[in-house]
C-alpha cells in the first residue's frame, strides 16, 4: 500500500496550508516532510495570490520532534566541528526553511493542536504567529539525551520569551502547557481543543485581509529595531514609513478618512 504523504498542502481564501501528516508516528520530522514543507515556502514566497501560509498537523501530536529512525541511518559524526557543520549545513534542511521563512515579507502561523516537541518547536520558532489549543504543550527533550537544541532552540527561543524561561524549557528541562506558554510569550493565543482549525483558519483570514506591504515592512522593521537601541529603532520606523505613506492606497484611504472626519464634525 502507498503511503501518504507526510505532508499534505493546499489553498484556500489566499492561504497556503501546509498539513503534517504522519499521525502514526506523531507527526516526526521525516525527510519528505521537511522537503515538502520547504517546496511549500517558496511556492508561498513566489505566489503574489498567497498572502499567508498556515503549518498545522493531524492527529494527537503537533511534532515528536526529529525523525530519529531516520537520523540514525548516516555514520555518526567523529570531530565537534562535524557536529557544527551539521547543525549548519545539513539537518535535511532545517536552518536553511527557517531562515527563509523568517526572511519572506509575508506572516507564517502555526497552529498546535497537541504537543510540540524538539524539532517541532524549533520549527515554530520561525514563524510569526504560533496559536494553540487548549490540549497543546511545550517541550525540548533534547536536555534528557544530555544535549542542546540547537536548530533555533537556543538562538531563537531566547529571542522570543527572554533568558529566564529558556532556562525552564532548556536547563531544567520542564514542559510547558498551553497557558504557561501564553505566559510565556511562547504563544500568541489559546482557543479551546473543540473548533480550533476553524479559529486557526479565521486568525489567517483577518491577515489576508491586512495591507501586505504595511505586514511585510512591519516584520522587517520589527526584527531589525528589537536589535537597535530606540533612537536607531526610530529611525527604521521613519526609514519604512518613508515608503508606505507615498502609496496611493494609503493616500486615498487617508483622505477617504479625513472627509468622513470633516462630515461627522459639521453634523
Amino acid at each position: 500500500m502507498t503511503e501518504a504523504p507526510h505532508v499534505l498542502v493546499n489553498e484556500a481564501d489566499g492561504v497556503l496550508v501546509a498539513t503534517l501528516n504522519r499521525p502514526e508516528k506523531l507527526n516526526a520530522l521525516s525527510r519528505q516532510t521537511l522537503e515538502i514543507l520547504e517546496s511549500a515556502v517558496y511556492r508561498f514566497r513566489d505566489s503574489p495570490s498567497l498572502r499567508v501560509m498556515l503549518i498545522r498537523a493531524t492527529g494527537r501530536y503537533f511534532s515528536a520532534g526529529a525523525d530519529l529512525r531516520e537520523a540514525g541511518v548516516s555514520a555518526p559524526p567523529t570531530s565537534g566541528t562535524e557536529i557544527r557543520e551539521m547543525h549548519r549545513l545539513h539537518l535535511n534542511g532545517m536552518r536553511r526553511m527557517y531562515d527563509e521563512m523568517e526572511a519572506i515579507e509575508k506572516p507564517f502561523v502555526i497552529a498546535h493542536q497537541g504537543p510540540c516537541v524538539g524539532g517541532g518547536l524549533e520549527l515554530s520558532l520561525s514563524c510569526d504567529f504560533r496559536l494553540a489549543a487548549a490540549s497543546a504543550s511545550y517541550s525540548f527533550p533534547e536536555g534528557k539525551m544530555g544535549v542542546l537544541p540547537a536548530t533555533n532552540g537556543i538562538s531563537r527561543l531566547v529571542r522570543l520569551v527572554g533568558a529566564h524561561w529558556a532556562r525552564y524549557l532548556v536547563m531544567a528541562n520542564l514542559p510547558a502547557n498551553a497557558q504557561k506558554a501564553l505566559v510565556m510569550g511562547l504563544v500568541h493565543e489559546v482557543f479551546p481543543d473543540e473548533g480550533f482549525d476553524d479559529a486557526a483558519m479565521a486568525f489567517c483570514r483577518h491577515l489576508v485581509g491586512n495591507n501586505p506591504d504595511q505586514m511585510g515592512a512591519a516584520k522587517v522593521a520589527i526584527e531589525i529595531a528589537r536589535e537597535l537601541g530606540v533612537t536607531q529603532a526610530a529611525s527604521v520606523e521613519r526609514l519604512a514609513n518613508s515608503a508606505l505613506m507615498l502609496a496611493p492606497a494609503y493616500l486615498e484611504g487617508m483622505r477617504a478618512h479625513v472627509a468622513t472626519i470633516g462630515t461627522k464634525t459639521s453634523g
